[in-house]
């Protein structure tokens, strides 16, 4: 464990009870943020090649140079 994680932990020690509930709530929407991070990275590359006919065409190539 490192040491700004033993600093944390000493600092939610020092919390009385009705907010460590406020700490667990924020962890688990940090967490939940993360997950939505994940999934829409994963989505987009799963998509990528799905457009790859729309995106990489003669017509549009003009654009491209833009």
């Amino acid at each position: 464990m490192s040491t700004s994680e033993q600093v944390l932990i000493e600092k939610i020690k020092q919390l009385p009870p009705q907010r460590l509930a406020e700490v667990e709530d924020f962890v688990d929407f940090l967490h939940t943020r993360e997950d939505d991070q994940r999934l829409t990275q994963v989505a987009t590359r799963a998509s990528e090649a799905s457009f790859a006919a729309v995106w990489n065409n003669d017509e549009d190539a003009a654009y491209d140079r833009l």
